[in-house]
């Protein structure tokens, strides 16, 4: 257990290693010349303001896009907002974390019901006795009138604690999500977990760090049989992390494991296409150790679709990616695209085609337009692109941007 928590805590070190850099740099880069179709739709502005979003958006049938912050908000302690930002570019913080039970520094994005009603987690705050002082997360509910309210606080032993992944609800109003750590006393390697829609939780899978593998990061994804589809950024057969299903009647079964050279620790979750093919992204490993986009068939056969260099193309890509009904893929890289952002560049927005062919959208240099996106994308009918960038903006405090009718 004590090697498991070391790696665990060296993972997330690199993982994270922005976020702390964020609290005492504010980068003012001088922007260099980009593409026509890129646009900052909002600078954050710290507190009051949100600031530093790590997060996905989600968008109203208005265009209105909603999404969390993981520092910023009206409170002394910067513990991150939820926020919207309407079609006319007016942002708005709907709510801001105190760190105390209400919870702290939503890491994930939100997502909505057909009522309009906002749902998502807090990485910390929530029960304060655990994992004191910082607390293990929450699962909250934001309603149509703006009422905020925790529908699970996370504690410490068999329960889970700090869920980084957004949510994923059904038609019954059921909630599914991941925590990176709790699920045994002894062992704490994470959990799969379920909501109800009167916020009553049951643990549907406690990892053990074995061939199912430990820590996941990512959403959950689920299919017309109700079965559960994830990812584990360690352990699994081969030691870099799984791509999972977890059937309707508890049984798991892994389709991949990561070894290395063809991926190592996905943080993000993935997406299915009408096939039965999983398609996502892995932090680091691949041939130059930067990450990789691959895909998974149904028997479980893995395929490298492109490895990152750490140069112009980009590199450590910790969002997932979208697919369009044209098979093209779409998503960002933390990091690389230049050497802005003190020599490791600033990420990049790219697209693969079905042969995984790469088309770099944008290279983001860490001034007014922002830099190092941790969050996936989203795309509208039009085919516009929206997502938000950790650091950067008119104050160093992150964007939320758009790139303009991607074919």
């Amino acid at each position: 257990m004590a090697n498991a928590v070391r790696s665990l805590s060296e993972m997330w070190r690199r993982h994270s290693m922005v976020l702390w850099v964020v609290m005492v740099l504010r980068l003012a880069l001088t922007p260099q010349a980009h593409s026509q179709s890129f646009s900052v739709l909002y600078s954050f502005a710290n507190s009051p303001d949100a600031a530093n979003p790590t997060s996905i958006l989600v968008s109203d049938a208005n265009g209105t896009l909603y999404g969390t912050t993981f520092f910023g908000g009206a409170n002394a302690c910067g513990c991150g907002a939820v926020f919207k930002l309407t079609a006319g570019d007016r942002e708005e913080v709907l709510y801001s974390f105190t760190g105390g039970s209400d919870g702290a520094n939503p890491y994930a994005g939100l997502i909505r019901d057909a009522a309009g009603n906002l749902y998502g987690a807090t990485t910390f705050g929530g029960d304060l006795s655990c994992g004191p002082p910082a607390g293990c997360g929450t699962v909250f509910k934001m309603d149509t009138t703006g009422t905020y309210s925790v529908l699970h606080a996370f504690t410490t032993g068999a329960d889970g604690e700090f869920p980084y992944a957004g949510l994923l609800l059904d038609s019954a109003g059921n909630l599914y999500g991941t925590t990176v750590n709790g699920g045994y006393h002894s062992s704490n390697f994470g959990t799969v977990f379920k909501l109800d829609s009167n916020g009553n939780e049951s643990i549907l899978h406690r990892f053990t760090g074995g061939r199912d593998g430990a820590f996941p990061f990512g959403t959950l994804v689920a299919d017309s049989a109700g079965d559960l589809y994830g990812t584990t950024s360690m352990y699994g057969q081969a030691g870099g992390g799984t791509v999972f299903r977890l059937k309707a009647d508890g049984s798991m079964a892994n389709l991949t494991s990561f070894a290395n050279v063809d991926g190592r620790s996905p943080f993000a979750g993935v997406v299915r296409d009408d096939a039965g093919n999983f398609y996502g992204t892995t932090g680091f490993g691949g041939a130059a150790g930067m990450g990789i986009v691959f895909v998974v068939n149904r028997a479980g056969k893995k395929t490298v679709l492109h490895s990152f260099t750490g140069g112009t193309d980009g590199a450590f890509p910790y969002g997932g990616v979208l697919r369009d009904a044209a098979g093209n893929l779409y998503g960002t890289t933390s990091a690389g695209g230049n050497t802005a952002c003190g020599g490791a560049g600033c990420g990049t927005v790219f697209k693969l085609d079905k042969q995984g062919n790469e088309t770099l959208l944008y290279t983001f240099t860490g001034g007014t337009d922002g830099g190092t996106p941790y969050g996936g994308l989203i795309r509208d009918r039009a085919g516009n692109l929206y997502g938000t960038a950790l650091i950067g903006g008119a104050t160093g405090n992150g964007v939320v941007y758009r790139i303009s009718k991607v074919p």
